[in-house]
């Protein structure tokens, strides 16, 4: 939508307005926003726009207070700001985790009507037992405590502020039109990527928005933690659920920010427990809950961690897991070759040329200064950040979901040694790290990559060797330059058909040879010879397709 036709909305005004009364006037008259001829009365002369961006702990308070002022859909903008330490200094990082969800009340007769409307009935036919006064209240929903019978279990019911997605869908608008303007007119901007910015908070919010989402998240996170000792993740009553409202157990617990650790004799087991969690999620899972902070997180009577709002998750794929295992094994090796190859691997390519000995350099100096430090001091999400940040520098991208995973590293990791200062990340990762590392090679999940890749072989979507691999990447960066000169186009045809045959040939029979060598050292029965019968199969058949290829390329005198 056009600045044009957004400054004809009252809420547009209120916003420039906003930004002059705390000191962004310059900025709103440089990118020649409506309203920008306002009185400066409020906020003064200010400092320049690229000053704005640049200076210190000032400017990022009046941000903060003007994204707070501007109302929930700037608070949670903020927010999300703050979780892409890769992108913004880290003095803004802090600013904006001050972020508050200060908001009043809603009456509980508009919220009634918010749940008799997701029920399809009143109140009180689900609900005997329900209390008024809410126990919660954010920018996008208030929760109240009730009972689905008068007997029952206590229930904790998430309501959806009425009309908010209204406003937000409209704040979106006006916030994808800003991050365009001021893309085009700060150069010094462009860095910070703001359009892609307000994409990726479009698609959050919007996500955020629907508790039925959050509801199956939540279940998700329940199964996949059902294992892990001392973490607790409330049951959801899905049959109640809806886009705006969440019912789910009713947990107690203090949260942990307002408990005094240095007092608790268990506070080691407690901070272990919370951060194995945490790891727990990325790297075996690689299903994370983005926001770990204290305020998300309760400690139950019996001594278990509750994690609760599962409104924002992060993923990682299985590729993203073993990409971030080897940089992570190349770090502990102070490998340069190996680190530079797995960010290649992770990085969002923006640039064709790229200066991959510099890059290098880069960060080995990252593994050494690090390596420097002793093993039970290290930061792994501070080591991980500092590379994305020389990622950044060599104009690599960093994927959203693997900025989050180290944003929810990092507080998770200050928020273990918040309560033990003497804990050992990396001892507590190495376990799951390797872990990984196992899996990857799994002779079945071998197997199952072999097939894969054969099939994709087939299907013309890709080869199996390293080499192919690496011809593949260096193509898609652009490093590699293929010119052809023929005079003869069906001789080059034959000859690049004769050739793709015989790799065919070849990489089948290799498939065979290494699949029934590891068949023969299963033991499986039945047996031929004293051998695993299929074993001996799959010989003879490399066998008997290795003489007809020699035999072929020796009639045909094709070497």
């Amino acid at each position: 939508m056009e600045i044009k036709s957004l400054s004809k909305l009252g809420r547009f005004k209120d916003i420039v307005l906003t930004l002059i009364k705390h000191g962004f006037a310059d900025m709103v008259e440089r990118m020649d926003l409506p309203g920008g001829d306002h009185s400066r009365t409020d906020a003064g002369e200010g400092d320049s726009a690229a000053g704005q961006i640049s200076s210190g702990g000032g400017t990022y308070e009046r941000l903060r207070r003007t994204l707070e002022d501007l109302g929930p859909t700037f608070v949670k903008l903020g927010q999300l700001m703050s979780m892409r330490p890769d992108l913004i200094p880290p003095d803004l990082v802090v600013e904006l985790q001050k972020l508050q969800d200060t908001v009043t009340e809603v009456d509980y007769a508009e919220a009634r009507e918010v749940i008799e409307a997701s029920l399809g009935r009143k109140v009180e036919e689900v609900f005997p037992v329900f209390d008024p006064d809410p126990i919660a209240a954010a920018s996008l929903s208030q929760v109240y405590r009730a009972a689905l019978s008068k007997s029952g279990p206590a229930v904790a019911v998430k309501v959806q502020r009425p009309g908010i997605r209204k406003v937000i869908e409209q704040d979106l608008d006006i916030l994808v039109a800003i991050a365009k303007r001021l893309d085009q007119r700060y150069e010094e901007m462009r860095l910070y990527d703001l359009p892609e910015l307000a994409r990726v908070t479009r698609r959050t919010l919007m996500r955020e928005l629907d508790f039925q989402r959050e509801s199956r998240y939540q279940v998700i996170a329940k199964r996949n933690m059902k294992d892990q000792p001392g973490i607790y993740i409330p049951d959801v009553y899905q049959r109640y659920c809806t886009g705006q409202m969440l019912v789910m157990e009713h947990v107690r617990g203090e949260k942990i920010k307002n408990l005094d650790f240095a007092a608790m004799e268990d506070r080691h087991e407690l901070a272990r427990l919370g951060l194995r969690a945490g790891i727990s999620q990325i790297f075996r899972d690689g299903f994370f809950h983005a926001d770990p902070h204290s305020g998300n997180m309760l400690l139950m009577p019996d001594r278990r961690f509750c994690l609760l709002d599962w409104g924002m998750v992060g993923r990682l794929t299985s590729r993203d897991r073993y990409d971030l295992v080897d940089l992570v094994r190349a770090i502990a090796d102070g490998d340069g070759q190996g680190m530079l190859d797995a960010v290649l691997k992770i990085a969002v390519h923006k640039s064709e040329e790229i200066d991959r000995r510099g890059l290098e350099r880069e960060l080995l100096e990252i593994s050494d200064i690090y390596g420097a430090v002793p093993v039970r001091q290290m930061n792994l999400g501070r080591l991980l950040l500092d590379i994305t940040h020389s990622m950044r520098e060599f104009q690599l991208g960093v994927p959203s979901d693997f900025a989050t995973m180290i944003k929810s590293l990092i507080t998770l990791e200050g928020a273990a040694r918040n309560i033990d200062p003497d804990l050992n990340v990396i001892e507590e990762a190495e376990p799951y790290v390797e872990r990984i590392a196992r899996e990857r090679y799994r002779p079945d999940r071998m197997l199952g990559n072999m097939a894969a890749n054969l099939s994709g072989l087939f299907t013309s979507r890709g080869g199996l060797s390293r080499r192919l691999g690496k011809i593949l990447s260096k193509l898609e960066l652009g490093e590699m330059r293929v010119r052809f000169e023929h005079e003869n186009l069906q001789d080059l045809q034959e000859t690049l058909e004769n050739t793709s045959n015989k790799l065919t040939f070849g990489i089948i029979i290799a498939a065979l040879i290494i699949g029934s060598s590891m068949i023969i050292t299963t033991g499986v029965r039945p047996y031929l010879f004293g051998y695993p019968a299929f074993g001996i199969a799959g010989y003879i058949v490399s066998a008997v397709l290795g003489l007809w290829v020699v035999v072929n390329m020796i009639r045909t005198k094709r070497f």
